[in-house]
């Protein structure tokens, strides 16, 4: 039926899929998409939102790198926020509410005009593999369709079990079939696989909660927006709520852990840890008489109601009438009762650092295949992969994203080093390097290694390089600006900051604890000047120069770090023979195969000791 061999065929069409598929497309690959339901192309399984802690930073390099989230996240956006603004600029993380249905539809509208991609509605039930490489897939209609490499991202599809008490449901997705035949394949083929859980809270009506008794949450005053792009920005929002459970609740909910499948051994692989269900909760924190929820709309129209907070596996009876005395939730009504899903997974140091697998060649795994969970951490995935997938048929170099050039590369190396037994989510914590990696700057670090891989177009590389001329022009004037003490030091009164004695530039003030440049424009000089440029050029110059000497360290610390990077471990090099590395060393690196010093380095159970052994043995 199919003739056409492609470059690439993408297995899946959730955010790892979607973004793999726009990437391969976009760089020439000739591609085709393969999912079970063309209607759900791009669906939002979870909390109808995009970004987060850490998660914001992705979004932005996705953007950066030529990826649609971004784009598609902001034109269907309702409100907008700029979580950790208390902190310091490597921990802001901007994130969006969104429609969930205008999500999905803006992906599929921003796929169909993708040119090279094609799409095609089936379930994909076996690949085809000769001479130990992917050539294509089979679909449950017996159809073969060749391709030269494939992108899996199957999401929570392979072999789903849905839960819900002491009911299970075979399915992707609540009213959505399962996925089975890949798992086997590649068991059979050498791979190692596992099962994963996560899980989704209850949607309900909105129409019957009384939102008197909930606390409003806005969006921001002044809203931004995640693409680089001229995306539309927010003119107005809608918000969300925040309310409280209680001992009622709690006790209520205990009444049926007996009937839970997370407490009755049905469910024994391992969910989320960052994102528990209420009955873990309440389990694991039982000191805690309370826990927040956020009562998120789920669209500009839809009257559904996403209960984040509230994910659970109960049975659906006792999940209503807990609900019920939730304050604002007297008269609730259910659209649909929350659920957990196992999954199939495959350990992801089965992978290389382009996601290509070891075992078979020219084939890929992206998203939750790989044991992570978000739809952030997926997309980031999908774009990594359908770039590598291009470049391997094209003959082409590798593309890598380094730990110190991005939170994606952070998140690629963990799991391909580390692996994961549990849902990997990404936070600032994981990376080292997380200064350098802010929100604010992901198209300075980014839009160069897009524009020469052929993602991003020239205007796009003229606009970052303006953005960095003009920062370095207002930092240049700050830190030239002298400010006598009769000018400042009413300023620095009302911050409580010390007064001056003597003129300070401008720069030197503005690094004190809560002075900024919005502060600073109260100088109708300094004004005059900073008001010519717009909020973004403001925002980079104002954190470089209080950060500076922090970046500066941070730097140093990558160039140190990259001198280990640069010492390559050969592919085929044999760890059993170096008698004094410790047992787990040699198993541990034998098993991940490093690339370099600084990733052997990074594997769990290898110490600083078996480095310095590593190091003398290859001369260094």
């Amino acid at each position: 039926m199919i003739s056409e061999i492609y470059d690439v065929i993408v297995v899946g069409a959730g955010h790892a899929g979607c973004e793999a598929a726009a990437a391969a497309a976009n760089l020439g690959s000739k591609t085709l998409l393969v999912t079970m339901n063309m209607q759900t192309i791009g669906q939002m399984s979870c909390n109808p939102a995009m970004g987060g802690i850490a998660k914001g930073q992705i979004v932005r390099e996705i953007d950066a790198m030529g990826g649609y989230s971004g784009i598609v996240a902001d034109k269907s956006a309702i409100q907008f926020k700029m979580l950790n603004l208390s902190k310091g600029p490597a921990m802001w993380s901007p994130r969006t509410q969104n429609d969930r249905m205008l999500f999905a539809e803006e992906w599929r509208l921003a796929l169909e005009n993708t040119p090279n991609l094609d799409f095609f509605q089936d379930m994909v039930k076996q690949l085809i593999i000769e001479n130990g490489k992917v050539a294509g897939v089979v679909t449950s209609l017996g159809i073969e369709i060749r391709s030269k490499s494939v992108v899996l991202t199957n999401g929570t599809f392979l072999n789903g079990l849905i839960h819900v008490g002491d009911k299970q449901l075979g399915g992707g997705r609540m009213g959505e079939p399962r996925a089975f035949g890949i798992t086997e394949q590649l068991v059979s083929l050498g791979f190692e696989a596992g099962r994963m859980k996560t899980g989704t809270p209850p949607r309900v009506d909105g129409r019957s909660l009384d939102y008197s008794k909930m606390e409003e949450q806005k969006g921001d005053e002044n809203p931004q927006k995640f693409s680089y792009l001229d995306t539309p920005k927010l003119t107005k929002q809608l918000s969300c709520h925040i309310v409280y459970t209680n001992e009622t609740v709690h006790d209520i909910l205990r009444e049926g852990f007996d009937r839970s499948p997370m407490f009755n051994g049905t469910i024994q692989s391992l969910g989320p840890r960052y994102c528990p269900s209420i009955e873990d909760k309440i389990n694991r924190f039982a000191e805690r008489n309370r826990h927040q929820l956020f009562v998120e709309p789920e669209g500009w129209k839809t009257v559904e109601i996403y209960v984040n907070g509230f994910s659970s596996s109960l049975p659906e009876d006792v999940q209503i009438k807990a609900m019920k005395h939730i304050p604002g939730f007297e008269n609730v009504k259910v659209f649909r009762p929350g659920y957990a899903i196992e999954y199939d997974y495959f350990p992801p140091t089965q992978l290389k650092h382009t996601l290509e697998t070891k075992l078979i060649d020219n084939l890929y795994f992206a998203g939750q295949i790989n044991g992570t969970t978000g739809y952030e951490e997926a997309a980031g995935q999908g774009l990594i992969a359908g770039i590598n997938a291009h470049n391997k048929v094209f003959e082409k170099d590798e593309f890598i994203l380094n730990r110190d050039e991005a939170y994606i590369g952070v998140l690629v190396d963990d799991l391909i080093t580390k692996g994961t037994e549990e849902p990997y989510r990404m936070f600032t914590s994981r990376a080292e390097y997380r200064l350098l990696l802010r929100q604010d700057n992901a198209d300075i670090r980014l839009t160069k290694r897009a524009f020469d891989l052929g993602l991003a177009k020239e205007d796009r590389l003229k606009r970052v390089e303006e953005k960095v001329t003009k920062s370095q022009e207002l930092e240049t004037f700050l830190r030239e600006t002298s400010l006598k003490p009769g000018v400042i030091n009413p300023i620095l009164e009302t911050i409580e900051s010390s007064p001056v004695d003597q003129a300070f530039r401008a720069a030197q003030i503005l690094t004190r604890p809560n002075m900024t440049l919005e502060k600073l424009d109260e100088i109708d000089f300094i004004k005059e000047v900073s008001s010519t440029y717009d909020d973004e050029i403001r925002e980079q110059a104002e954190v470089n120069i209080k950060y500076k000497g922090y970046i500066e360290k941070e730097k140093e610390n990558v160039a140190k770090l990259n001198r280990l990077e640069n010492i390559k471990i050969p592919e085929d090099f044999d760890y059993t023979k170096i008698s004094s590395l410790s047992a787990e060393a040699k198993q541990k690196m034998s098993n991940v195969k490093p690339k370099t010093i600084a990733q052997a380095g990074r594997i769990s159970g290898v110490s600083p000791a078996d480095i310095n052994v590593l190091l003398v043995y290859l001369g260094r």
